[in-house]
């Protein structure tokens, strides 16, 4: 059975079902942002900076790689490629996943392997098929720039060494809880504007309930940030499993992301899928075994329109 999220109260008319209105329970409004944690206080200062640096290609060995390559804020912050390509045209495993709304994922990567996006920014900055540097080298070549000392000691002011490993992640994870999607259709439904929705789309989100799909895909993010196994066809990725070595997470992958899904093709951690119509029925055979008809896939696809929310406006920063 699926649990109810808890969700705002909102206003509903005489002109709604009964039955429409019980349906709000399950699902909650996005906020404007993300837990903050206690030990990253969110500041204009390092929002800044972590801006400059979430577009700065001086971070990767070849100085042609930033963290935007792969999470282009025009392609809804992915690269809309199967899988990532990266240092000397070498091409990953795993599709980009996007990063809007990751402040709210309860960890980071598609095996979890990061729990936090402070974490998470120093990954790719090291892998060899990404960016492929080492922090020494990449840290030596912002202390080089002119500016980028003056850009971290405003930043981090109490710190003796400001231009470090700890404050680059500081950062680029601070600017990134900013990239937040809210007053999607469903978000304005929810706080009480009926007509947000079409019929479709509350035909939708009535079958997202009772197929199933919100026991993995619930809360304000649409993920339970928890991992599951799933046989995507042809992939053998071991998942999870190549973290905890546990025969449970073997093929499993955390649960990814609703938002702004109609925007992130494609699909799935290899990037195989490449249309909602292609997903919904693999994971209704693959995690809820059932078989879904061509209406109730329809009526999911056309919910799932309604969870594509405001994009974040950020012009490219003119770097140091």
């Amino acid at each position: 059975m699926a649990v109810a999220s808890q969700a705002s109260a909102a206003p509903t008319s005489d002109t709604e079902s009964a039955e429409q209105q019980d349906y709000r329970q399950y699902f909650t409004p996005l906020p404007s942002l993300p837990p903050i944690p206690a030990d990253n206080s969110l500041t204009a200062e390092k929002v800044a900076l972590g801006k400059m640096l979430f577009f700065e290609p001086r971070l990767s060995k070849s100085s042609n790689i930033s963290c935007a390559s792969c999470h282009n804020p025009a392609l809804a912050w992915t690269d809309r490629l199967p899988t990532a390509v990266g240092h000397d045209g070498q091409t990953g495993e795993r599709n980009s996943p996007t990063v809007l709304n990751s402040g709210f994922l309860g960890s980071q990567f598609w095996d979890g392997r990061e729990p936090d996006l402070e974490g998470q920014a120093l990954g790719p900055i090291q892998n060899s098929i990404e960016m492929a540097h080492d922090l020494d080298g990449a840290l030596a070549r912002l202390s080089a720039v002119d500016g980028y000392s003056d850009h971290f000691q405003t930043a981090f002011p109490a710190d003796e060494a400001p231009l470090s490993s700890g404050n680059l992640a500081d950062a680029i994870a601070s600017f990134e809880r900013t990239l937040n999607t809210p007053n999607a259709p469903l978000d304005r439904y929810l706080l009480g504007d009926e007509a947000a929705l079409t019929d479709q789309q509350k035909a939708g989100m009535k079958d997202f309930v009772d197929v199933g799909c919100i026991s993995c895909h619930r809360g304000a993010n649409f993920s339970d940030s928890l991992f599951h196994p799933i046989q995507v066809p042809g992939s053998d990725d071991l998942g999870r499993f190549a973290v905890t070595n546990e025969e449970s997470d073997r093929q499993a992958f955390r649960t990814a992301s609703l938002r702004n899904v109609a925007l992130t093709y494609p699909y799935f951690h290899d990037g195989s899928a490449e249309t909602l119509e292609d997903v919904v029925p693999i994971m209704g055979e693959q995690m809820l075994k059932r078989e879904l008809d061509e209406a109730t896939v329809d009526r999911l696809v056309s919910f799932l329109h309604a969870l594509t929310g405001e994009q974040p406006v950020v012009t490219v920063p003119a770097l140091p």
